[in-house]
């Protein structure tokens, strides 16, 4: 096999590959053994013809097919890897020469990884945020505990306030006839909580248990729902329940409830030490994110558009994933939002490209640095991998596939080029 490179335009490459006449000869018996079962032959039984008389009968073009495909894959892959080349894409195949007795050439044009021409990566200046932790913020985290533990009472004998929580019948209707999702039954609003349509919520203020009352509003001219836009409403309510919101009162005896410490000093000191935690890795995560960001805009590639593509397809899945664990897909979200995956796609197209470029950027610091994942370092992530998934690391490891591996090396070194990076950054 020998084969000649071009270079083309927009990180493409061509690919002349000439396979040998005897290996394509040996990918045409491939091509016979395959589909020699569908051939039927006078004097022979089906599948029992030799090739010889297969190729006389209907002519040898009739293993053609086969024949490129087998040829092609083998001495395509051999080329790539026998060329340092990284595909991003599939190749599409041109047939150069094709026939018997001579070698068989075709060409394979191909979207390579792109070349990154790094910039400064060490010694970046960044100014890293300072951690502070003010008493406010642990007053903020003290009623955010106590809401936690509040308690809803009933109310019977007083008529619904701001901050209650009611419990309602409705009935919408526009111009007298009910709208789709315009009625519910027993459903939970907050008053003053802004949830429902503007005005609704305080139409209710005022109204006792049992009482029928009639909201008048306007649907919002941004609302989700095209037919419902811009339209006037009249809404029958029923009350059916009314609960006010009791908040414990923060005190020893509170702190000695809600945490494993005696006194509220003590419990707003652990407090306190959660929150500087918490900012202090906050803080190192904007820290780390500024010098990778730093270190990929300082870089030069020109970044090819189907990896841009393959990139959102995986956003659009994993957006499409966590919405389906919400009741709803990516379809119906698209419709709520009034837009199209179109523009969607748009929207996020420029993220895409960041992670692209952020990706390739970190790969070549890898490779120039010689960050490599260690075998122990392997080991010990998959250790990780099996305590999450509470599964014997052993039995992990028989369901890896070669792209699990790859993947777990490259998080690993991924992890280590960000490591030096930070190391060598100024603050």
């Amino acid at each position: 096999m020998s084969v000649k490179i071009e270079k083309l335009e927009k990180n493409q490459v061509k690919l002349e590959i000439e396979v040998d006449a005897k290996v394509f000869d040996e990918c045409m018996n491939k091509a016979y053994i395959k589909n020699k079962s569908r051939f039927n032959i006078p004097g022979f039984r089906r599948g029992k013809a030799p090739r010889s008389m297969v190729e006389r009968y209907y002519g040898e073009q009739v293993l053609y097919e086969d024949a490129i495909n087998f040829a092609c894959a083998e001495a395509y892959d051999n080329a790539i890897d026998e060329n340092d080349l990284h595909p991003v894409d599939r190749p599409v195949i041109d047939i150069v020469q094709l026939e018997k007795g001579k070698s068989f050439i075709f060409t394979a044009t191909v979207t390579v990884k792109p070349e990154v021409e790094l910039g400064q990566y060490k010694g970046l200046s960044v100014q890293k945020e300072a951690v502070v932790v003010t008493d406010e913020d642990v007053e903020n985290e003290l009623k955010r505990i106590q809401e936690r533990n509040s308690k809803l009472i009933n109310i019977e004998d007083r008529p619904v306030q701001n901050g209650d929580t009611v419990n309602i019948d409705f009935v919408g209707s526009i111009d007298g006839v009910p709208f789709k999702g315009g009625e519910a039954k027993g459903y939970t609003l907050v008053i003053g909580s802004g949830t429902f349509i503007p005005g609704f919520e305080e139409q209710l203020i005022g109204a006792n248990i049992n009482d029928e009352v009639t909201v008048n509003v306007t649907f919002p001219d941004d609302y989700h729902s095209d037919d419902l836009k811009g339209k006037s409403a009249v809404f029958k309510v029923k009350i059916n329940e009314i609960k006010l919101k009791q908040l414990p009162e923060i005190n020893d005896e509170f702190a000695s409830d809600v945490s494993e410490f005696e006194t509220l000093d003590e419990f707003k000191a652990d407090i306190r030490a959660k929150l500087t935690e918490q900012a202090q890795a906050r803080a190192d995560r904007k820290f780390e994110e500024d010098i990778v960001k730093l270190a990929v805009d300082n870089a030069v590639c020109d970044i090819p558009e189907v990896m841009i593509n393959r990139r959102l397809d995986d956003m659009m899945r994993q957006f499409d994933m966590q919405l389906r664990y919400q009741g709803m897909d990516l379809e119906g979200y698209l419709k709520m939002i009034g837009t199209d995956m179109e523009k969607f796609r748009a929207d996020y197209r420029d993220s895409a490209l960041e992670d692209v470029k952020t990706q390739l950027v970190l790969e070549k610091i890898a490779e120039v640095e010689n960050i490599i994942a260690s075998p122990e370092e392997f080991d010990a992530e998959l250790e990780e991998m099996a305590k999450r998934y509470n599964q014997p690391v052993e039995e992990m490891k028989k369901h890896l596939h070669d792209d699990d591996i790859e993947y777990i090396k490259s998080s690993i070194e991924r992890r280590k080029t960000i490591k030096l990076l930070v190391e060598n950054a100024k603050e």
